[in-house]
Protein backbone atom coordinates (compact mmCIF):
# COMPACT_ATOMS: atom_id res chain seq x y z
CA UNK A 1 0.00 0.00 0.00
CA UNK A 2 1.73 3.35 -1.04
CA UNK A 3 0.88 6.29 1.80
CA UNK A 4 0.76 10.11 0.33
CA UNK A 5 0.30 13.10 2.93
CA UNK A 6 -0.71 15.83 0.97
CA UNK A 7 -1.89 19.33 2.33
CA UNK A 8 -4.72 21.64 2.09
CA UNK A 9 -7.13 22.12 -0.94
CA UNK A 10 -4.31 21.24 -3.12
CA UNK A 11 -3.05 18.48 -1.73
CA UNK A 12 -6.95 17.80 -2.08
CA UNK A 13 -7.49 18.37 -5.75
CA UNK A 14 -4.50 15.72 -6.05
CA UNK A 15 -5.26 13.02 -3.53
CA UNK A 16 -5.81 9.86 -5.25
CA UNK A 17 -6.81 5.86 -4.41
CA UNK A 18 -8.40 6.45 -0.63
CA UNK A 19 -8.31 9.93 0.71
CA UNK A 20 -8.90 10.66 3.86
CA UNK A 21 -9.69 14.15 4.55
CA UNK A 22 -8.36 15.50 8.17
CA UNK A 23 -9.92 18.23 9.61
CA UNK A 24 -9.39 17.64 13.96
CA UNK A 25 -10.20 21.46 14.69
CA UNK A 26 -13.03 20.69 14.32
CA UNK A 27 -15.11 19.76 11.29
CA UNK A 28 -14.59 16.01 11.06
CA UNK A 29 -14.61 15.47 14.84
CA UNK A 30 -18.07 17.74 14.92
CA UNK A 31 -19.50 15.01 12.25
CA UNK A 32 -18.34 12.04 14.59
CA UNK A 33 -20.44 14.06 17.29
CA UNK A 34 -23.06 14.94 15.80
CA UNK A 35 -24.02 11.11 14.47
CA UNK A 36 -23.12 10.05 18.02
CA UNK A 37 -25.61 12.13 19.75
CA UNK A 38 -28.12 10.98 17.02
CA UNK A 39 -28.10 12.97 13.91
CA UNK A 40 -29.84 11.08 11.11
CA UNK A 41 -27.57 12.11 8.79
CA UNK A 42 -24.62 14.47 7.94
CA UNK A 43 -24.66 16.13 4.42
CA UNK A 44 -21.27 18.01 3.84
CA UNK A 45 -21.54 20.90 1.54
CA UNK A 46 -19.02 23.98 -0.24
CA UNK A 47 -20.53 26.78 -0.20
CA UNK A 48 -22.84 28.70 2.07
CA UNK A 49 -25.56 29.23 -0.81
CA UNK A 50 -25.63 25.40 -1.03
CA UNK A 51 -26.38 25.07 2.90
CA UNK A 52 -28.87 27.57 2.87
CA UNK A 53 -30.91 26.01 -0.40
CA UNK A 54 -31.53 23.19 2.40
CA UNK A 55 -33.81 25.40 3.95
CA UNK A 56 -36.04 25.09 1.13
CA UNK A 57 -35.48 21.15 0.24
CA UNK A 58 -35.70 20.54 3.76
CA UNK A 59 -37.56 22.57 6.50
CA UNK A 60 -36.53 20.35 9.58
CA UNK A 61 -33.18 20.33 8.28
CA UNK A 62 -30.50 21.04 10.73
CA UNK A 63 -27.68 23.92 9.46
CA UNK A 64 -24.46 23.69 10.91
CA UNK A 65 -21.41 26.07 9.41
CA UNK A 66 -18.62 28.41 10.02
CA UNK A 67 -16.26 30.72 8.16
CA UNK A 68 -13.21 31.99 9.83
CA UNK A 69 -14.04 29.87 12.75
CA UNK A 70 -17.70 32.02 13.34
CA UNK A 71 -21.03 30.30 13.54
CA UNK A 72 -22.52 31.74 10.34
CA UNK A 73 -25.43 34.06 10.53
CA UNK A 74 -29.09 32.00 10.21
CA UNK A 75 -27.41 28.14 10.71
CA UNK A 76 -28.53 26.76 13.53
CA UNK A 77 -24.98 25.94 15.29
CA UNK A 78 -21.53 26.48 14.87
CA UNK A 79 -19.20 24.19 14.27
CA UNK A 80 -18.16 23.36 17.66
CA UNK A 81 -18.88 19.67 19.05
CA UNK A 82 -19.60 21.20 22.70
CA UNK A 83 -22.85 23.29 21.43
CA UNK A 84 -24.37 20.54 20.43
CA UNK A 85 -27.82 19.47 21.79
CA UNK A 86 -29.10 15.77 21.37
CA UNK A 87 -32.36 17.19 21.21
CA UNK A 88 -32.16 19.65 18.85
CA UNK A 89 -30.60 17.28 15.81
CA UNK A 90 -31.73 13.85 16.80
CA UNK A 91 -33.64 12.37 14.44
CA UNK A 92 -32.51 15.18 11.78
CA UNK A 93 -30.68 15.66 9.01
CA UNK A 94 -27.69 18.07 9.39
CA UNK A 95 -25.88 20.31 6.67
CA UNK A 96 -22.71 21.08 7.52
CA UNK A 97 -20.14 23.87 5.94
CA UNK A 98 -16.54 24.73 7.13
CA UNK A 99 -13.82 26.58 5.69
CA UNK A 100 -11.36 23.54 5.52
CA UNK A 101 -12.68 20.25 5.75
CA UNK A 102 -15.74 20.53 4.02
CA UNK A 103 -13.64 22.09 0.96
CA UNK A 104 -11.49 19.21 0.89
CA UNK A 105 -14.05 16.49 0.54
CA UNK A 106 -15.49 18.27 -2.27
CA UNK A 107 -12.49 19.20 -3.48
CA UNK A 108 -10.93 15.64 -3.57
CA UNK A 109 -12.59 15.25 -7.22
CA UNK A 110 -10.12 12.33 -8.33
CA UNK A 111 -10.53 10.16 -5.36
CA UNK A 112 -11.49 6.82 -5.72
CA UNK A 113 -13.07 6.67 -2.10
CA UNK A 114 -13.56 9.58 0.80
CA UNK A 115 -13.21 8.95 4.36
CA UNK A 116 -13.31 11.74 6.81
CA UNK A 117 -9.96 11.77 9.32
CA UNK A 118 -10.17 12.94 13.17
CA UNK A 119 -8.43 11.89 16.15
CA UNK A 120 -11.88 10.45 17.37
CA UNK A 121 -12.12 8.00 15.26
CA UNK A 122 -8.91 7.47 13.78
CA UNK A 123 -8.16 3.32 14.83
CA UNK A 124 -11.58 2.78 13.03
CA UNK A 125 -9.88 4.97 9.63
CA UNK A 126 -7.26 2.48 10.31
CA UNK A 127 -9.12 -0.96 10.57
CA UNK A 128 -11.61 0.30 7.21
CA UNK A 129 -8.86 0.88 5.50
CA UNK A 130 -6.24 -2.33 6.30
CA UNK A 131 -9.70 -4.19 5.33
CA UNK A 132 -10.38 -2.49 2.33
CA UNK A 133 -6.40 -2.81 0.77
CA UNK A 134 -6.64 0.00 -1.71
CA UNK A 135 -3.80 0.47 -3.21
CA UNK A 136 -2.82 3.91 -2.52
CA UNK A 137 -4.09 6.03 0.55
CA UNK A 138 -3.61 9.98 0.69
CA UNK A 139 -3.75 11.35 4.13
CA UNK A 140 -5.14 15.26 3.49
CA UNK A 141 -4.47 17.52 6.25
CA UNK A 142 -6.34 20.33 5.42
CA UNK A 143 -4.77 22.85 7.68
CA UNK A 144 -6.16 26.35 8.09
CA UNK A 145 -8.60 26.91 5.95
CA UNK A 146 -7.47 24.67 3.67
CA UNK A 147 -4.68 27.53 2.95
CA UNK A 148 -2.20 26.89 5.56
CA UNK A 149 -0.27 24.17 7.78
CA UNK A 150 -2.44 23.38 10.95
CA UNK A 151 -0.12 21.11 13.62
CA UNK A 152 -3.21 18.73 14.77
CA UNK A 153 -3.94 17.66 11.26
CA UNK A 154 -0.17 16.73 10.38
CA UNK A 155 0.02 15.02 13.82
CA UNK A 156 -3.26 13.32 12.91
CA UNK A 157 -2.01 12.00 9.69
CA UNK A 158 1.09 10.70 11.36
CA UNK A 159 -0.90 9.19 13.57
CA UNK A 160 -2.92 7.17 11.01
CA UNK A 161 0.46 6.35 8.86
CA UNK A 162 2.01 4.93 12.02
CA UNK A 163 -1.53 2.89 12.56
CA UNK A 164 -1.47 1.39 9.17
CA UNK A 165 2.28 0.37 8.39
CA UNK A 166 2.68 -0.23 12.56
CA UNK A 167 5.36 2.30 13.11
CA UNK A 168 3.62 4.15 15.41
CA UNK A 169 4.07 7.45 17.35
CA UNK A 170 5.59 7.60 20.66
CA UNK A 171 3.97 9.48 23.28
CA UNK A 172 0.77 10.22 21.13
CA UNK A 173 -0.92 11.97 24.02
CA UNK A 174 1.60 13.80 25.43
CA UNK A 175 1.95 15.70 21.45
CA UNK A 176 -1.71 15.76 21.53
CA UNK A 177 -1.60 17.70 25.11
CA UNK A 178 1.20 19.75 23.54
CA UNK A 179 -1.00 21.37 21.10
CA UNK A 180 -2.13 23.56 23.85
CA UNK A 181 0.35 25.51 23.27
CA UNK A 182 0.25 24.76 19.09
CA UNK A 183 -1.97 24.35 17.25
CA UNK A 184 -4.72 24.31 19.83
CA UNK A 185 -3.92 27.53 21.64
CA UNK A 186 -6.70 29.89 20.54
CA UNK A 187 -9.45 26.93 22.46
CA UNK A 188 -7.22 28.36 25.64
CA UNK A 189 -7.44 32.45 24.92
CA UNK A 190 -10.06 34.13 27.35
CA UNK A 191 -11.01 36.67 24.43
CA UNK A 192 -11.95 33.65 21.96
CA UNK A 193 -13.96 31.72 24.27
CA UNK A 194 -17.17 32.49 22.70
CA UNK A 195 -15.97 31.03 19.04
CA UNK A 196 -13.72 28.23 20.45
CA UNK A 197 -14.71 26.63 23.91
CA UNK A 198 -12.20 24.88 25.53
CA UNK A 199 -14.56 22.00 25.93
CA UNK A 200 -13.92 21.55 21.58
CA UNK A 201 -10.11 20.84 22.15
CA UNK A 202 -11.25 17.99 24.65
CA UNK A 203 -14.05 16.38 22.83
CA UNK A 204 -11.95 16.60 19.24
CA UNK A 205 -8.30 15.02 20.92
CA UNK A 206 -10.24 12.25 22.96
CA UNK A 207 -8.44 10.13 20.41
CA UNK A 208 -10.25 6.13 19.32
CA UNK A 209 -13.32 7.57 21.01
CA UNK A 210 -15.55 5.87 18.25
CA UNK A 211 -16.00 2.83 16.61
CA UNK A 212 -16.96 3.99 13.23
CA UNK A 213 -16.06 5.83 9.76
CA UNK A 214 -17.62 8.18 8.02
CA UNK A 215 -17.35 7.54 4.15
CA UNK A 216 -18.28 10.17 1.74
CA UNK A 217 -21.11 9.20 -0.74
CA UNK A 218 -23.46 10.61 -3.62
CA UNK A 219 -26.78 10.65 -3.88
CA UNK A 220 -30.00 12.01 -5.54
CA UNK A 221 -29.43 14.66 -2.78
CA UNK A 222 -25.76 15.43 -3.23
CA UNK A 223 -22.88 14.36 -0.51
CA UNK A 224 -23.69 12.44 2.38
CA UNK A 225 -20.68 11.49 4.93
CA UNK A 226 -22.08 7.71 5.78
CA UNK A 227 -21.78 6.05 9.43
CA UNK A 228 -19.84 2.82 9.00
CA UNK A 229 -19.59 0.52 12.00
CA UNK A 230 -16.02 -1.27 12.31
CA UNK A 231 -16.22 -4.53 13.87
CA UNK A 232 -13.39 -5.15 16.47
Amino acid sequence: MEIEICHLIEGAKRAEGLAVIIDVFRAFSMECYLYAFGAREVRPVGSIEDTFFWREKDREAILVGERHGRKIEGCDLGNSPSSIRPALISGKRVIHTTSAGTQGVTNAVHADEILTGSFVNAKAIAAYIRKTAPRKVSLVCMGQEGLAPAEEDELCALYLRGLLTGDEIRDIDGKLESLKTGGGRHFFDPALRDVFPEEDFRMCIDRDKFDFVLRIEQDENGLISRRIRISP
